[in-house]
């Protein structure tokens, strides 16, 4: 077995060197020798991952949080590579939806001892997610969580504040969908696509019961303000959310989202990029080779 290790480290500092050697020998105790590359940003993880999918290695390892991951997947489509996660980010929400341990010794005995299958991928446009995209609030709560980051901020102060300055500001979206040839318009703060269905209610909230059933999961709101925004919130923790008048959400497998604005702000798996509508979301289905715990089965076990 041949690995390669992909580890997202902003700063080449003495705990990221320990953090390499640590993974190194973990892998060298079940026996496999893994190549360990640090990558001090978003544009060495994906020059990294270029370089792992053209070389000679069985698993690509992405040690990082999600969007780490999703950086080290648009390099291994359309290769027989299959994927393996250490989930060293804040959420991790890839790596609980996969059940991979979120302690690395467990995590690197997973990648060692599991066995590979096929999960689903979104794309949108050109670009492809492994957990969600959303457009509106959230997209403009990251971007002014980095701003602040930049100025010296840590990320949840950073964070707190951000979502603060931008429900001032409460932005809206005027869209037109087209959901399975049936089109209509909304008046938004938020919409949410999931790859696959996102349980939205009860203390699961956020999780997601598989990863393989060949499906986009989709969330509007429609013209709500912050009280509205504050009682959609309170019935996702407690129950009748799916009733909600003002609340839509379906599972379906391409989604057209048009606007008048030239350019949008998306948000993927965590990470905020720009792009010109319309925006064309479908489903991957079975796309992805991802390592996962042998006590875990799939539809799509290889």
């Amino acid at each position: 077995m041949k690995i390669d290790v992909i580890v997202n480290a902003s700063s080449g500092s003495g705990e990221n060197a320990a953090l390499k050697e640590r993974i190194a020998e973990l892998f060298a105790s079940d026996g496999v020798v893994a190549h360990v590359a640090l990558a001090k940003s978003g544009r060495a993880i994906i020059e990294l991952a270029k370089r792992a999918a053209l070389g000679d290695s069985d698993i690509v390892v992405a040690a990082g949080g999600d969007g780490t991951i999703n950086s080290v997947t648009s390099q291994l489509l359309n290769t027989k590579k299959a994927l393996g996660v250490l989930p060293l980010g804040t959420m991790n929400h890839f790596a609980k939806d996969l059940h991979i341990p979120l302690e690395l010794e467990a995590a690197v005995d997973t990648i060692v001892k599991g066995h590979v299958a096929k999960v689903d991928l979104g794309k949108v446009n050109d670009h492809i997610f492994v957990n969600n995209s959303s457009l509106g609030l959230y997209p403009s709560i990251i971007r002014e969580r980095e701003k602040q980051q930049r100025l010296g901020w840590g990320k949840w102060p950073a964070y707190v504040w951000a979502a603060i300055a931008v429900l001032r500001r409460y932005p809206f979206l005027n869209i037109r969908l087209d959901v399975d040839g049936k089109e209509f318009a909304s008046r938004t703060p938020f919409v949410f696509i999931g790859n696959n269905e996102y349980e939205m209610e009860t203390l699961n909230i956020g999780g997601r019961a598989c990863l393989d059933a060949g499906e986009l999961s989709l969330y509007v709101t429609n013209r709500t303000g912050r009280l509205g925004l504050v009682r959609l919130a309170w019935h996702a923790l407690f129950g009748g959310l799916r009733q909600e008048k003002d609340f839509l959400a379906m599972c379906t497998k391409e989604i057209w989202i048009e606007s008048r604005r030239k350019r949008i702000r998306v948000a993927l798996d965590g990470e905020v990029t720009v792009m010109e509508p319309p925006l064309h979301y479908r489903v991957l289905p079975g796309r992805l080779r991802v390592v996962m715990p042998e006590n875990i089965q799939t539809a799509n076990e290889e």
